[in-house]
């Protein structure tokens, strides 16, 4: 997780975006991106680096702080956390909520009270949580389903 270098990451995001925008059996307007761990955090910087990019989902990743990073956020964004996640606190999430949604960012977030990190990994033994997994595929399928489908 620590070997990937930042901005190889981020050009590696964009270069992404940019093959599929240029195919003709994609619509560019209905590109998003998806990441747990992460890759959640990574779902947040292309939201952040790629301002075309039309949702993102961000299943207890890495988040962004910086005032001048989420306002140049353009995504539509929906984040999947859970409350006793040591490495995110809940605080972090709200404070992060908050603060896009301060700046009319179309932001909604979910903390699952009972759930920590990886909490929607099957092979998580001790931290995998059947219903709050669930819940949050049920969360993810129609978020993306209400900005692409055709309307």
């Amino acid at each position: 997780m620590r070997g990937v270098p930042e901005d190889r990451a981020a050009r590696d995001l964009k270069a992404a975006f940019d093959h599929l925008r240029g195919r003709k059996d994609v619509i560019p307007a209905k590109i998003g991106s998806v990441g747990w761990c992460m890759g959640g955090g990574y779902s947040l910087q292309a939201a952040v680096a790629i301002p075309e990019l039309s949702a993102a989902v961000i299943c207890y990743g890495r988040l962004v702080t910086d005032s001048s990073a989420i306002a140049g956020i353009g995504a539509s964004i929906l984040g999947i956390f859970g409350a006793r996640d040591k490495g995110i606190p809940e605080e972090s999430v709200l404070e992060f909520e908050g603060t896009a949604k301060g700046m009319q960012k179309d932001v909604n977030v979910t903390i699952y009270p009972e759930a920590g990190h990886a909490f929607m990994n099957p092979g998580n033994a001790g931290g995998y949580r059947e219903a709050d997994a669930k819940d949050a595929w049920t969360r993810i399928l129609a978020f993306f389903g209400s900005k692409f489908n055709n309307h």
